[in-house]
């Protein structure tokens, strides 16, 4: 997929000036961040590049005499994933106390780094992921929030939903949890044939089934999930939810993360619209996770 590579400059510069601005653009669409010396590198996807919206966040700006400029480009077209690819990452612990009290820790590795100084319980699980050109390794707070969210429900027998799925790490995880049956699609082609990939590697590929494109898909399928699991920017989750509800089954649950705490109000009132009831909320630095219930 395309990225528009946006420079901010921020003057004065400081980290609360950072921190308020990459929390705000996410209005435009914006999915990830790097600091620079002068203020910030945004990067957001053509598609959903909203200019009005960042004119307007700037415009309204909540520091006093902060002044940010900004120039877009076409980002370049390379493996966002390279360095990853190349150098891997040290096995993620994921740690859940179930409703029965009881202990219960997921483990993602990547197939080089194997998880030799854990002792898995019975009841614990692993995920290997070799990603390419996609999101979701474990490494980031959402990712971990969501699978730990998953660790602590009993999904035995359900059919369940991943949106955006990326690597396809939170439909493998919920199928190693006993879930029946996962249906994931994401708008980028890499990332469907990586979550087929990786379901090939974790032994589920006869239960997941990876579609490619946005959440129009969804009107091929009736009210039949149990779970659905969304990890996309705030404004996606925005335009996109009622459409998630629509294919949910009554009293199913609806887990969402990829936005900042200060996104939680309104992403509420929307699902509350929606016959959505808000049961489990999960914070990780700025980061917010939210699970729901149908009526």
């Amino acid at each position: 997929m395309k990225y528009f590579e946006v420079e901010f400059t921020i003057t004065p510069c400081s980290q609360v000036a950072q921190d308020l601005l990459s929390a705000l653009a996410g209005e435009a669409g914006f999915e990830t961040f790097e600091e620079t010396t002068n203020g910030l590198k945004g990067y957001v996807q053509q598609a959903l590049f909203d200019q009005a919206a960042l004119d307007r966040v700037l415009e309204g700006f909540p520091l006093e005499d902060t002044h940010i400029l900004y120039k877009v480009e076409e980002a370049e077209d390379r493996d966002w994933n390279e360095q990853w690819e190349q150098e891997g990452f040290e096995p993620i612990g994921v740690r859940c106390q179930t409703a029965d009290g009881r202990s219960r820790t997921l483990v993602i590795h990547d197939g080089r780094h194997l998880p030799s100084d854990v002792s898995l319980q019975p009841s614990d699980i692993e995920i290997e992921i070799d990603a390419h050109l996609a999101f979701g390794t474990g490494t980031h707070e959402t990712t971990r929030m969501i699978c730990a969210t998953l660790l602590g429900m009993d999904l035995n027998g359900m059919k369940v939903l991943d949106c955006g799925c990326g690597t396809g790490i939170l439909g493998i995880c919920a199928l190693k949890l006993g879930a029946q049956h996962c249906v994931g699609y994401d708008i980028d082609e890499w990332s469907v044939d990586n979550t087929r990939h990786n379901a090939v590697i974790n032994r589920v590929d006869d239960r997941l089934q990876p579609l490619h494109g946005d959440a129009t898909v969804l009107s091929g399928f009736a009210s039949e999930f149990d779970l659905v699991m969304v990890n996309i920017n705030r404004n996606i989750l925005l335009q996109d939810m009622e459409r998630f509800v629509s294919v949910m089954k009554p009293g199913a649950t609806l887990i969402l993360s990829g936005f900042y705490q200060a996104d939680c109000q309104l992403l509420e009132e929307k699902a509350n619209g929606l016959g959505l009831t808000i049961k489990q909320t999960k914070n990780d630095g700025d980061w917010c996770c939210l699970a729901f219930q149908y009526q």
